[in-house]
């Protein structure tokens, strides 16, 4: 009888020595699972996932193909990069830094970005200012200007430098659609989107980014929701200048095909 508990003491012990491989195996399972699918991570915004940083501000990080880029950084670059860090995002991986507008709740985390990975091409509107450019320059990353639409990198595009404020937007051209990223909308984000199609004679399937309707009556944000719907529309991610009553009738019109934005949050297609 005194071999029974000798044969389960031992059976335990080695179920509890192999827990951490089969923890592992299912770790890489779930890396591998969906090896360099694109999407799109926020990394700054005015609301967070527990365990995050919010602040007034924009930036996403988007993955897509073989690219990695930072769209906007942001106002502060210490909440961006703390922000990065938990999400397991090393600075050294961005290739690409594209910059929406000028203001700084969008530009200013871009220094710490250049101080950690200098070796970024950044893609601006040629509106920035001379000095700023410069100050890029100056850490050693290259420059970009933009004025018109144009495919910047292989199946992504720019709508070139719109009005007012001076403000681009990114495009994927994914197989499910246009992929919009936006980073406040200034032009409008009817007249981005339509800008987006026009450009490559494709449907928008996602729009994702600040859409600047904060204070904007209900009556309008239907009207704005509808006319996206028309053009194609599928899925929205509203952030950061949306505001909360227009982020709340988004999500009465897309129904599940509305994705909350907050840093810490993902959208994939």
């Amino acid at each position: 009888m005194r071999k029974l508990p000798l044969l389960i003491a031992a059976i335990l012990v080695l179920v509890l020595a192999f827990i951490p491989l089969f923890r592992q195996q299912n770790s890489i399972r779930q890396q591998e699972e969906y090896p360099g699918k694109d999407k799109i991570i926020i990394v700054y915004d005015n609301k967070a996932l527990s365990g995050f940083k919010s602040a007034w501000g924009f930036a996403a990080l988007v993955k897509f193909k073989n690219y990695t880029i930072l769209f906007d950084t942001g106002g502060d670059g210490r909440i961006l990069l703390d922000n990065m860090k938990k999400l397991g995002i090393d600075p050294k991986s961005i290739q690409y830094v594209f910059l929406s507008h000028i203001h700084g709740d969008h530009t200013d985390g871009l220094w710490a970005i250049l101080r950690e990975n200098p070796n970024v091409t950044v893609f601006l509107p040629a509106t920035f200012p001379e000095a700023f450019k410069e100050r890029v320059r100056g850490f050693g990353a290259k420059v970009v200007e933009i004025n018109n639409p144009r495919e910047i990198l292989k199946d992504i595009y720019t709508t070139g430098v719109m009005f007012p404020v001076g403000e681009q937007a990114l495009v994927l051209k994914t197989s499910k659609g246009l992929v919009v990223v936006t980073g406040c909308s200034h032009p409008g984000i009817v007249k981005i989107v339509e800008r987006a199609e026009n450009i490559t004679g494709e449907n928008a399937y996602l729009v994702v980014g600040g859409f600047h309707l904060f204070g904007a009556p209900e009556r309008e944000v239907r009207a704005i929701a509808t006319s996206l719907k028309k053009l194609g529309v599928q899925r929205v991610m509203p952030c950061h200048c949306t505001g909360s009553r227009a982020e709340r009738v988004f999500a009465e019109e897309f129904g599940t095909n509305y994705v909350e934005c907050g840093v810490g949050k993902s959208v994939s297609w």
